[in-house]
């Protein structure tokens, strides 16, 4: 089940980050931004070289450093050496966050692993993301675009909350790899039960599909992602139970 703490405190995505005053995303003084203001955190998961879940969104390094080519090249020593932008920290182990965090807010982690929806080349990354999690005390929950990585996830760490991250495009024009049949699995939410999730964090302005609404009425926790304004995150709560936001500080509940 999903801990309540999910549903009440607005989660920052990619933690509370702003490069302007020297915590760029994904970083370890954004989410000490993040536990110090209150929200709950989201990061992403990407595997190093030698098997180690780093903290990261990009497959490439070039946008977030000053190195380049790509993430999985690296080994973990290599990449927390490599400075973010604008920041005066490496790229952070997953296991650094983890003690960073220590249970103090609710950490919703995204697993970066898209390649394959039927499960080619998966597992690496969801079982060191397990390994890591072991004996974690705290509300913790863990999602991603790709439903064959959740359920290996999940697999590897059945008491940790799973969930799908969600949205209604999929179209052949961004995703050229997918087949029409898995794109159409992947819009309509088909594997929700199948990977044992407990909710979903589904795109704000898809929040309307007929396919959100059924699963909620099923008992579904509705999450969304990625809110950028109050007025966005008044329309998304609409039907989200909470929101994942970044460029601005949502409002925290009333103590």
């Amino acid at each position: 089940m999903l801990d309540p703490r999910f549903l009440s405190l607005p989660i920052a995505h990619r933690a509370f980050h702003d490069r302007a005053k020297g915590r760029p995303e994904n970083s370890l003084a954004a989410i000490r931004a993040a536990i110090a203001a209150g929200y709950g955190i989201e990061i992403d998961l990407q595997l190093s070289a030698d098997g180690v879940a780093m903290v990261f969104h990009d497959y490439s390094l070039d946008r977030l450093t000053d190195a380049t080519g790509p993430l999985h090249a690296r080994s973990a020593a290599e990449l927390q050496a490599i400075y973010l932008r604008d920041a005066d920290e490496g790229i952070p182990t997953f296991a650094e966050v983890l003690d960073l965090v220590a249970g103090q807010v609710p950490l919703l982690v995204e697993i970066k692993n898209q390649d394959d929806p039927d499960g080619a080349g998966l597992g690496p990354l969801e079982q060191a993301a397990a390994e890591a999690l072991a004996g974690y005390q705290g509300p913790v929950a863990v999602m991603g675009f790709n439903p064959a990585s959740i359920a290996l996830f999940h697999a590897a760490a059945p008491a940790v909350a799973v969930g799908l991250t969600t949205y209604a495009e999929w179209s052949a024009e961004d995703f050229p790899t997918l087949s029409e049949d898995q794109r159409a699995r992947l819009r309509g939410i088909a594997d929700y039960d199948r990977v044992g999730a407990c909710f979903i964090s589904h795109h704000w302005k898809d929040l309307g599909m007929a396919r959100v609404a059924a699963l909620k009425a099923e008992g579904a926790h509705i999450l969304c992602w990625t809110i950028r304004s109050d007025a966005e995150e008044a329309k998304a709560r609409e039907i989200a139970e909470n929101v994942t936001f970044e460029g601005y500080a949502s409002a925290l509940p009333a103590a």
